[in-house]
């Protein structure tokens, strides 16, 4: 392991609202491989040796970790190296992107729209170009929400088809490894650095015009389209999408409130508005109503399960173009719960979820999302490329 001195701690030297730790580079690669040449922003919730895990909370950082995360050492030996380490939203827990004490990063795709969250530290910096590969955590559409954002390639991984050891969790039923990069084949090749060789099979694509009416018109509309012209058919699936995010909702907090609640309660303040009120949501949910609600989440990852056999759904990737920054709380807020409606449905039933851009929607980015069966990762991955490739007309490239 190779540990590179970081660059002086000045203000000036590096944008604190994308970084939290830079270097030139910061951990230089300990092998050759398939990700060889390659660079990579680290979301502040993994351990990497020699630097303190942070969580996006300044109050969090501790002592410097005395080894890198599982999946760090993976890129590392697959020959990437570590540009720096990336913020996210406080402890994860946003979609937006902006970080009380940090600041919210420009989305270079659409610099007056909020960048997406919580891996937004990751996300700008592969859109900006300053690394090719952005390594996120997607609980409930964190990877999936700024690649979409960004006109960025991004994947969540099947739940523990990539150990999670060394990752600070947020609700540990759904948190799941993910990545972005700027094209289809850095995704690829990513995935065949963390991801088990897996079966290849043959899946028909699916939509559901349901739930595509979760979003907005034109993304909906959108989506809907794109996924006719790759060949979907459609489908109804019959998804009680309103009760199953209540549900998801109340695992999500009561699992972050034993996580993290001891801590926040030992610390007034250091939250910011935002997550301190989510946070505080949380801390009301009863045991009891989170054995209720993770019981109809095990019927509906039954039912999603069931419908994905051989199958893979399209959907859009986010209910909203990303919003403008000086949106109010109340249409951020709105805007996230749609959203959530759709990109909960993988984390529910465990499942690998690709995003990667369409056209875009008066000068906005778009994103479309295909989510596919439990262990199918790498098969939705060269899935999403054949078909972007074939159709040529979704923001494809090499």
């Amino acid at each position: 392991m190779t540990i590179v001195k970081q660059i002086p701690d000045r203000a000036t030297d590096f944008d604190r609202r994308v970084w939290r730790e830079l270097g030139a580079p910061l951990v230089r690669a300990t092998g050759d491989g398939v990700l060889s040449g390659h660079t990579v922003a680290v979301k502040d919730l993994y351990s990497v040796a020699g630097f303190p895990l942070g969580g996006g909370v300044p109050d969090y950082l501790g002592a410097p970790a005395p080894s890198h995360a599982p999946v760090v050492a993976r890129l590392l030996a697959a020959g990437a190296d570590i540009t720096g380490i990336a913020q996210t939203d406080e402890f994860a827990y946003s979609i937006t992107g902006g970080n009380g004490r940090y600041g919210m990063p420009v989305n270079p795709a659409a610099p007056h729209r909020v960048p997406g969250g919580s891996s937004s530290g990751s996300a700008v910096a592969v859109a900006s170009g300053a690394v090719t590969i952005g390594l996120g955590t997607d609980t409930a559409g964190s990877v999936r929400v700024p690649a979409a954002y960004q006109r960025l390639w991004g994947i969540r991984t099947s739940h523990g088809a990539i150990p999670t050891m060394g990752m600070l969790p947020l609700a540990q039923s759904f948190d799941a490894v993910g990545w972005m990069s700027r094209d289809a084949l850095t995704l690829a090749a990513v995935a065949e650095c963390l991801l088990p060789e897996q079966e290849s099979g043959d899946a028909q694509l699916i939509v559901d015009p349901r739930l595509c009416a979760v979003a907005d018109d034109e993304p909906a509309a959108a989506s809907l389209a794109a996924a006719k012209r790759m060949g979907a058919v459609e489908a109804d699936l019959n998804a009680d999408t309103a009760s199953w995010f209540t549900a998801f909702r109340t695992v999500q907090a009561f699992e972050a409130w034993s996580n993290h609640g001891a801590w926040i309660q030992a610390h007034p303040g250091a939250l910011e508005s935002e997550v301190a009120q989510r946070f505080r949501f949380a801390s009301t949910i009863t045991p009891s109503q989170a054995i209720a609600a993770g019981e109809v989440l095990r019927i509906a990852a039954e039912h999603l399960r069931a419908a994905l056999r051989d199958r893979i759904l399209a959907l859009p990737t986010t209910a909203t173009p990303p919003p403008p920054r000086t949106a109010a709380a109340e249409a951020l807020e709105s805007g996230r719960t749609r959203t959530l409606h759709l990109t909960c449905l993988a984390a529910i039933a465990g499942v690998p979820a690709v995003t990667f851009p369409l056209a875009d929607i008066d000068g906005i980015p778009n994103g479309l999302c295909l989510i596919g069966a439990p262990g199918m990762d790498r098969t939705l991955i060269r899935h999403s490329i054949e078909k972007a490739r074939d159709t040529g007309q979704f923001g494809f490239s090499q």
